[in-house]
């Protein structure tokens, strides 16, 4: 009897230490305003690490039966795929940016070291935390120490020549502006004029109504919309 209240305290021990290092990366998520944030890492966390212990204990009767096969890898194999549903709600398009892939990995990784809790691997599961909260922390500092940079998208219909799409990347040239992609379409207008959709590559120091006004100021420019 005592043995077996010693094996279900090592269980309960694996789901608190789960849920600490849940509780730890959904803190350091939840400070930066992300989606998933202290509740979610816990639970995934804690449930991970249950499906684990499922996985490689509870079917221990069973082990030995010469009519069984068991495979204990197989239920913890569906929580990185399962997981993965989480991951994929999270990630989404905004302002022609792909947010929520590092939170989406987050969840992953989370669950990874609920199995590792839930197999006993403590040092390896305590170490991914910690691995994990100060790589999140020392990258994001890192990427704010670099210039930030954005694309923004503008509109433009200009004159139908042949040398426009030309004329257009000196503008741009000129102030030092990347253009990241350029998709031209002849408009359907009387006189004949090409749409003109392009994605250029922006830092702290671009200003929209600079380049607006130089835009505004060429002859072969006839309209802007940013």
């Amino acid at each position: 009897m005592s043995e077996f209240f010693t094996l279900q305290l090592d269980y309960l021990l694996r789901l608190l230490i789960a849920a600490i290092c849940g509780l730890a990366i959904g803190y350091e998520r939840e400070v930066k305003m992300k989606d998933a944030g202290i509740k979610t890492h816990f639970v995934v966390s804690v449930g991970a690490a249950l499906i684990m212990i499922i996985s490689k204990y509870g079917f221990q009767d069973q082990v030995g039966l010469s009519n069984i096969s068991i495979d204990p890898t197989r239920i913890a194999s569906q929580v990185v795929s399962g997981v993965g549903f989480i991951g994929a709600g999270l990630i989404f398009i905004k302002d022609k940016s792909i947010v929520g892939l590092t939170t989406a990995a987050g969840i992953w990784a989370t669950a990874g070291i609920g199995l590792a809790m839930g197999s006993g691997l403590y040092l390896i599961g305590l170490s991914a935390t910690l691995i994990i909260i100060i790589g999140q922390v020392l990258l994001n500092k890192k990427i704010k120490w670099l210039p930030p940079t954005k694309a923004e998208v503008l509109f433009l219909q200009v004159e139908a020549k042949v040398t426009i799409i030309n004329d257009i990347k000196e503008i741009f040239k000129a102030q030092n502006i990347t253009i990241l992609s350029l998709i031209g379409e002849i408009s359907k207008e009387p006189t004949p004029l090409i749409d003109l959709e392009i994605q250029i590559k922006t830092d702290k120091d671009f200003n929209k109504l600079k380049l607006l006004s130089i835009l505004q100021d060429n002859p072969i420019v006839k309209s802007i919309k940013f």
